[in-house]
């Protein structure tokens, strides 16, 4: 594709606490949309970044066992801090003009789809600065009863109106315009959207790539999804 909107480069950012159990199956999910994304738009590079904050399990002998994937060491101590550091990083990676680099962010629990940067693209390259997805907790984490409520509670369509940093994508002009993820332990992912938002970008709430996250009620982030589930959710 050619013209204003057209993508040439899109990298993924995920930031990891102490994730080694769960953090193969976020690759190997990640690893998998990278394959559609290549065979349905050959033209649109790649790249893909681990940020390992203050990691003290087997987390980065995981990412290791990926050698097209890049990992970014650090002390980032919150979530958003741990985005805008892999932001950074991957930014400073990126060949293509901002305005042709999408930003695609996900969390080392979960696990996307695989056609989640195909989706991410076409919304993109369709005018759409701003990508906000639907995420759903592993139903083999949760009783028959949270997950039930979990659903009653949770709008999953397009036009919903959640905000996910496990499943959230921006133009990279868009991200520097909005000031970036806030270095937070929390919301960071809602403040990112609430700023681009201003900018008056166009965005688009889709439920068309699901994003499948850990279902535990304790997380590594305070007041992350665990802490939503745990609040939100009957005992």
């Amino acid at each position: 594709m050619s013209g204003r909107h057209a993508v040439s480069e899109v990298v993924v950012v995920i930031p990891a606490k102490d994730e080694e159990e769960l953090l193969p199956g976020c690759l190997q999910s990640v690893a998998a949309a990278v394959r559609e994304l290549a065979a349905a738009a050959p033209r649109v590079r790649t790249g893909v970044t681990v940020v390992l904050d203050g990691c003290s399990d087997g987390s980065a002998e995981v990412v290791a066992r990926w050698p097209q994937i890049r990992a970014v060491e650090g002390l980032a101590g919150n979530a958003g801090a741990a985005r805008r550091l892999g932001v950074r990083h991957a930014l400073a990676r990126a060949e293509a003009h901002r305005e042709r680099v999408w930003i695609a962010s996900t969390d080392a629990d979960s696990r996307v789809p695989r056609d989640w940067l195909v989706e991410h693209v076409a919304l993109a390259e369709s005018g759409v600065g701003l990508v906000l997805g639907t995420v759903v907790p592993d139903p083999a984490d949760l009783d028959p009863e949270r997950l039930a409520a979990w659903y009653a509670a949770h709008r999953l369509a397009d036009g919903h109106g959640h905000v996910f940093g496990a499943n959230l994508g921006v133009r990279a002009d868009v991200y520097g315009a909005a000031g970036g993820f806030p270095a937070r332990a929390s919301g960071e992912d809602e403040a990112l959207v609430l700023a681009a938002k201003a900018l008056g970008v166009r965005w688009r709430a889709t439920d068309a790539c699901r994003v499948v996250t850990s279902g535990r009620l304790r997380g590594r982030a305070r007041g992350g999804f665990a802490d939503y589930l745990a609040a939100a959710l009957p005992t």
